[in-house]
């Protein structure tokens, strides 16, 4: 047995023993994925965490706003984060003070943040979303003009869907992995596979989002791969989907857009940081009552709106 399976039996033995839950997001590394409970979208996996009635302990391989989430929707949980470092550089594009400062600019318009914020940020908003719900959120708000943060592109692609006015905050927040899709590079590779039809996330710039043929979060693309009748797909978001995406569509071929884009914080977990979490119950992901109280009736009006 080579080390790796070793470090796997172990991983599955801890969680047995301790009643634990894993949850691999989309980003992560493969071997991670194989041995997770759950792969998905980060609020996805919280909810899915939730209708774990027996689990004691939640491992949430991903982000630091997402294991957050997850504490926030499982209080009665234990959320531990495999890498302490392992935080969203665009969450952290829009702390407290700038999301008051622009709902002083602009006091009677609703804020919608997207689920890549931190708790505290959650906690000032109206009612957050996710790449997939964006626009049927800010569909549902009754107002014309709305505070968008902190992803700028997804601000543009919400804006195209609704037509509503909509203000980014920051006015310049995005992904540092999502921005590194050209244009350029995805008109080569739809001359080089004529056939192939051109999947992005709505965190690409619009000149990006402008030339796909779908449009849609990480779970989103998983479904239009396997509905498409396309055989051959350009993948525009961050390389850990395409673990998923070959494992669940073993006849297609899935072409990165950019075979760099890789977000190095999400690969910060690793087998045995996972290990080592779940060994010693460390980086308990823990959020202030009074924050996670304010931040869930954010998230919960989410999941009323998408129920109407």
């Amino acid at each position: 047995m080579n080390k790796t399976q070793e470090l796997i039996d172990k991983i599955l033995k801890l969680k047995r023993e301790k009643k634990a839950v894993i949850l691999a997001h989309n980003y992560q590394r493969p071997e991670i994925q194989d041995i997770a409970d759950y792969i998905g979208d980060s609020i996805e996996l919280s909810r899915k965490a939730m209708d774990e009635k027996e689990a004691k302990i939640i491992v949430f391989s991903a982000v630091d706003f997402m294991a957050e989430s997850a504490a926030i929707l499982n209080p009665e949980k234990k959320v531990l984060l495999p890498s302490k470092g392992a935080r969203c550089p665009m969450a952290q594009m829009l702390p407290v003070e700038q999301i008051r400062m622009w709902k002083k600019k602009y006091p009677n318009v609703p804020v919608v943040l997207y689920v890549n914020t931190l708790a505290e940020a959650k906690a000032e908003c109206d009612v957050c979303c996710t790449s997939a719900n964006a626009a049927k959120i800010i569909d549902a708000i009754d107002a014309e003009k709305v505070l968008f943060g902190p992803d700028h592109n997804l601000a543009w692609h919400a804006k195209r869907k609704t037509g509503k006015e909509i203000i980014p905050i920051p006015e310049k927040g995005f992904c540092p992995t999502h921005i590194l899709f050209q244009k350029e590079d995805i008109e080569i590779l739809k001359n080089e596979y004529p056939n192939a039809v051109v999947a992005v996330h709505p965190e690409c710039m619009p000149e990006v989002q402008l030339i796909a043929d779908f449009i849609g979060s990480t779970s989103q693309m998983c479904r239009f791969a396997k509905e498409t009748e396309a055989n051959e797909i350009v993948i525009a978001t961050e390389n850990g989907l395409l673990h998923r995406l070959k494992k669940e569509n073993p006849d297609k071929n899935f072409i990165p857009a950019y075979s760099d884009a890789v977000c190095p914080n999400m690969k910060l977990n690793t087998l045995e940081k996972l290990y080592l979490t779940l060994k010693n119950e460390q980086y308990v992901v823990t959020v202030p009552k009074a924050v996670a109280k304010k931040a869930r009736k954010a998230l919960e009006k989410m999941f009323t709106l998408l129920s109407q």
